[in-house]
């Protein structure tokens, strides 16, 4: 007997039910991106290694430590994408996006690889819906994708808090640097740290290890040596936020570990998930379209962790809309019928109502059982005494109570008892 496969260490495969609650996680993050008018993007899942090295940073583990790289059989030198805020800016520079109306607005949902060590809320292979604006400074485009990705939230039914910090510009940074530099020199490091130190400072401070935690805490922050413009655009969005009723925390010392961010930096944190709390973040990248061989081209997004968050709702005990499976089960009892309910069955959903149907000529006893599995509402049963009165009989199964409906007002009598809107 041949070896049975399995889904490579650090990913998983989606199967019903967990499948339904993913995607009603996907759709409540996107619904209000599109109310707010950002348009749908997709990118190849690879792209050239380059373009993350650039992007990313060198300095950074994702690029040094976790991408999937590999050179094909053409010999391009290729990375299965490990984030996606620098495919959509390529995308949007590519297709000449920023030449229309400015911002551009986009958001987008797909998977995202990187090698890390799998636990609990992270894997190798992990699902992403994330939003970029593209092409202003504007403190407001800051806010407005903080509020909408906490809208996302709130319509799960979500309590995270909001960190939010300043990495400054390039005005404020090369103080900061020389300042952040000058006291971990002084430390005693390991040859690694040592060597991000010299490279690029800010890495260390992602640095979760207890014992850099605590040599970072008598370490300078950003937000002592904030240009006047800087600490403006902060303000102005703390500001924004407070006016939105949105609740925030100021964290000085918050990174994110991608190099690109500049000025506003945010995070999203759920208390019961534990070590993997971050359950999205973002913040302003506006040097990033320059890096990549575009124009000046500021932008801010976010990317929200699906997988994260569906552990945030159910460690919260809340119910996902959209993932109860059908409104209705047919149950035919004999060929004549199971070819008049399977008319049924069609016209239903094509009315909007999610149906299902017993086949492979089961009885009544296996039908029903299959019901119930299905958590339809109602179930339509037929047999052929049934189809000669030309009636067929609906049974609710929560309460168990049972009545004939004629086959001719079928559907429509179980659009109403569902409250379905008229057609």
């Amino acid at each position: 007997m041949s070896q049975l496969f399995r889904a490579p260490r650090g990913t998983f495969d989606l199967v019903p039910p967990r499948g339904e609650a993913i995607l009603a996680v996907r759709e409540a993050m996107a619904a209000p991106l599109r109310r707010a008018g950002y348009g749908y993007v997709e990118t190849p899942t690879f792209e050239e290694t380059a373009l993350f090295v650039r992007a990313v940073g060198e300095s950074t583990d994702v690029v040094s430590k976790e991408m999937y790289s590999f050179t094909t059989r053409g010999g391009d030198d290729v990375t299965l994408r490990p984030e996606g805020t620098a495919p959509v800016l390529r995308a949007a520079l590519e297709h000449n996006l920023h030449r229309g109306p400015v911002p551009v607005k986009l958001w987008y949902s797909g998977s995202y690889y990187r090698y890390e060590r799998p636990q609990k809320g992270r894997f190798r292979h992990f699902s992403q819906v994330g939003a970029e604006a593209i092409g202003t400074e504007d403190p407001a485009i800051d806010a407005e994708l903080i509020v909408l990705a906490v809208d996302a939230y709130r319509a799960l039914g979500l309590t995270v808090r909001l960190l939010v910090n300043s990495l400054g510009s390039d005005e404020s940074r090369p103080a900061y640097r020389a300042a952040l530099q000058d006291y971990l020199r002084r430390r005693d490091l390991d040859d690694e740290t040592r060597e991000r130190v010299e490279l690029n400072p800010l890495r260390v401070l992602d640095d979760k290890r207890p014992e850099m935690q605590a040599v970072l805490k008598e370490a300078p922050v950003i937000a002592d040596f904030l240009s006047a413009a800087d600490r403006a655009h902060h303000d102005a969005l703390r500001a924004l936020l407070t006016d939105a009723g949105v609740d925030y925390e100021d964290d000085p010392r918050l990174v994110r570990g991608l190099d690109y961010y500049t000025r506003t930096l945010f995070e999203f944190v759920h208390d019961g998930l534990g070590a993997q709390s971050a359950v999205g973040g973002g913040g302003r990248y506006d040097g990033l379209s320059e890096l990549l061989g575009g124009p000046r081209l500021p932008g801010v997004g976010w990317a929200l962790g699906v997988e994260r968050t569906l552990l945030a709702v159910e460690a919260e005990g809340r119910a996902l809309p959209g993932t109860g499976g059908v409104d209705v089960f047919a149950v035919p009892l004999g060929e004549v019928a199971a070819r008049r309910l399977f008319a049924v069955v069609t016209e239903l959903r094509r009315a909007g109502v999610a149906a299902d149907m017993a086949t492979g000529a089961r009885g009544l006893k296996g039908s029903m059982k299959a019901a119930d599995r299905s958590g339809a509402r109602y179930a339509i049963v037929v047999g052929e005494r049934d189809l000669a009165d030309g009636v067929a009989q609906i049974k609710d199964l929560r309460s168990g109570d049972q009545a004939p409906a004629s086959l001719q007002t079928l559907v429509a009598e179980l659009r109403k008892r569902l409250g379905a809107p008229d057609a």
